[in-house]
């Protein structure tokens, strides 16, 4: 397709009762994303350009939100909901701008993909003036039919107002539609409201533009494109959906998932190719792996960095800001926040290092704790390359351990440790013959009174 200017209008001023929120419905999110805003990256990887967001109910909310995922859209506020053609026509200081194509969608479909915008840009493209997004279903029961003759959507006909034999269509109306922008505010004005419901609809511009002349046609998409959300357990599906779309992609780019639908994406996940992955993983937002680590069962991992041929897990919770360098390992039952963990480090079990960094090669003995946090403020913890912490340690930040020191299990270290020191920071032991027998006869007879 030749280089085309672009406005993309999403439509999210629905209340979205039946989602029981005091959140906006398109807020609500699919793999850590608000659903608007995956309708939004699926417009800009049509080529879709300038956006236009029309919102209403929660539009503060919306307003704030979209700073993340949309800050240059234009936003317009639809006071009444009078129908679909009304909410686009809310952004009609964009549109009178002048584009090329005009892309509409909703907030509520966060399913839809870049390719099917595409493929209705290309209809535009050879001269169409509407483009209608459709799907088919083996159950087209209460969707509105795309009624097509000799290659050009003829109607769009609503189920109740079907023929018997309009009724066997398959091909079914999703809503979204391209419109020439050359076209698009004639179209739009001349939708009228002469319905049950006295809305203005945006399906009528089939007929509209089919009587001045222009032609229409219908693109066809997977039915997950045209999902809309409406409540929690169509929310759920389109999660599993997602997940099960982002798995295979993964596979497909060489990632190894043992158990891929016990794993759990982020709409941001980046994994490297020859990374595996266990069983039961969750990915919160900002993980980036590279090639070749290995992620073991039970891990929950957000905002976290893992280098190559680095190892986690299992049951190991990495938190934002941790950053695993190359062939690094964070064990079993470990939690990583805020911290380094330079190049060939071990930290194997049981283990909490937060605001620190562990130099390379270092050895992290079970049972370690970074002390970081006094109640009031963090401090840092800086172990440096080659050292070894033994287990059951206490590092009370801000502190310093030194290359290749050695601190002795058992103790909290409250003081710098300089290179090559080795530092103890317990009781000394002291050992009593014959007092273990003599404490078990006293309760042993205490215990008879």
């Amino acid at each position: 397709m030749t280089e085309r200017s672009c406005l993309s209008i999403v439509l999210a001023a629905g209340e979205g009762t039946r989602m029981k929120s005091a959140t906006p419905k398109v807020l609500h999110q699919v793999a850590g994303l608000p659903m608007v805003a995956h309708v939004v990256k699926a417009a800009q990887g049509a080529g879709g350009g300038d956006l236009a967001l029309v919102i209403g109910f929660g539009a503060d909310a919306l307003r704030a939100a979209a700073q993340s995922f949309a800050p240059k859209a234009d936003i317009f506020v639809q006071e009444q909901r009078l129908g679909t053609a009304h909410a686009v026509l809310s952004a009609r200081e964009a549109i009178a701008r002048g584009y090329d194509d005009i892309l509409v969608m909703f907030g509520d479909t966060p399913l839809v993909e870049a390719d099917a915008l595409s493929a209705a840009r290309e209809g535009l493209a050879q001269g169409a003036g509407v483009v209608v997004m459709g799907f088919r279903t083996e159950n087209p029961s209460g969707y509105g039919r795309l009624i097509e003759k000799d290659g050009a959507l003829a109607a769009i006909r609503e189920d109740k107002d079907c023929s018997e034999a309009e009724k066997r269509i398959t091909l079914c109306n999703s809503g979204l539609m391209a419109i020439s922008g050359k076209h698009a505010l004639a179209l739009l004005d001349q939708v009228g409201n002469d319905n049950a419901k006295g809305e203005y609809y945006l399906t009528d511009i089939v007929a509209l533009a089919r009587k001045a002349g222009l032609k229409v046609v219908a693109t066809e998409a997977s039915f997950e494109n045209a999902l809309g959300i409406n409540n929690r357990a169509e929310l759920a599906a389109a999660e599993a959906i997602w997940q099960a779309r982002t798995r295979r992609a993964m596979m497909l780019s060489g990632v190894t998932l043992i158990a891929p639908e016990t794993v759990f994406f982020s709409h941001d996940t980046e994994i490297a190719p020859e990374t595996i992955i266990e069983p039961n993983v969750y990915f919160g937002p900002g993980v980036k792996i590279e090639a070749g680590a290995k992620i073991h069962a039970f891990c929950h991992l957000e905002g976290a960095t893992i280098g190559p041929k680095a190892d986690v897990g299992p049951f190991a919770r990495l938190r934002p800001g941790a950053d695993l360098r190359e062939k690094a390992k964070v064990g079993n039952f470990c939690e990583v926040k805020k911290a380094t963990v330079e190049e060939g480090a071990k930290v194997n079990h049981l283990t909490y290092i937060g605001d620190a960094r562990v130099g390379a090669g270092a050895n992290i003995g079970a049972g370690t704790i970074t002390c970081n946090y006094d109640g009031y403020s963090k401090f840092f913890t800086d172990i440096g390359a080659g050292a070894f912490i033994g287990s059951n340690s206490s590092l009370v930040a801000p502190i310093s351990i030194g290359e290749r020191a050695y601190v002795a299990s058992g103790s909290v270290i409250t003081e710098n440790v300089p290179d090559d020191s080795l530092a103890f920071g317990r009781a000394r032991q002291k050992t009593l013959p014959e007092r273990a027998r003599q404490l078990r006869e006293m309760r042993a007879s205490a215990a008879k009174k």
